[in-house]
């Protein structure tokens, strides 16, 4: 009996390794009906998973009264509904936060290289202000130093225009001493001149009478 077991065994393993793993589904529909029993009309059929609005249950025949998505109102088996979603649903729901999740590391990889991308261009312009801000900084600077350039030469021209307006007064100043010298050589070489001019006078008066008493002189001694 054992010589038979194993095979079965054998054969049993290999076909649980070649077999692939499914799941039943839990998809069906159920009655919304306009009354609290099996014999009033069916007015819709919901699908498993669909989501209504709890009215108030009668727990005596076991229906509750619902209200669809959209506002419509009608009677289900109170043990057809659910707190929750159904497993199909949260299957749903689940596999595609997994893929979600499987899908995150790409999007995060992309998103990282595009703000590397991002903050490389940040950079580049961030250096490219600088440089112009230090480009403008020496602008400034060039023209602040121009500017006091400008203000010491403009300070220097008054300068010398007042050393220029203090000379021109001396000049004038020299020039009108030296008329007054000049005119003073005049009068004083005037005044010589008239004074020989006199003197020759007083000479020539007094000349002839020193000549006259001389002649006296030397005849009385005769």
């Amino acid at each position: 009996m054992k010589k038979y077991l194993i095979p079965l065994v054998l054969l049993s393993a290999v076909a649980n390794l070649q077999a692939e793993t499914r799941y039943v589904t839990d998809q069906f529909k159920v009655t919304l009906r306009s009354g609290e029993s099996a014999t009033h009309k069916i007015t819709r059929m919901l699908p498993s998973g669909y989501q209504v609005e709890l009215i108030s249950s009668n727990a005596e025949n076991g229906y509750s009264l619902v209200k669809t998505q959209d506002g419509a109102t009608g009677y289900i088996l109170t043990r057809q509904l659910m707190p929750v979603p159904s497993a199909r649903d949260r299957l749903v729901a689940a596999e595609k936060k997994l893929d979600e999740l499987q899908e995150a590391p790409g999007k995060l990889s992309a998103k990282l290289s595009k703000l590397q991308d991002e903050y490389k261009e940040l950079s580049g312009q961030h250096n490219k202000l600088q440089r112009e801000k230090q480009t403008l900084d020496d602008e400034l600077q060039a023209i602040k130093r121009t500017a006091a350039n400008a203000v010491r030469i403009a300070d220097e021209r008054n300068d010398l225009r007042k050393q220029v307006a203090s000379l021109t007064r001396e000049v004038e100043d020299l020039k009108q001493t030296n008329r007054e010298l000049g005119n003073d050589s005049a009068q004083r070489w005037f005044l010589i001149g008239g004074g020989v001019v006199v003197g020759g006078i007083i000479l020539g008066l007094i000349l002839p009478s020193l000549r006259v008493r001389k002649r006296k002189s030397s005849w009385g001694s005769l």
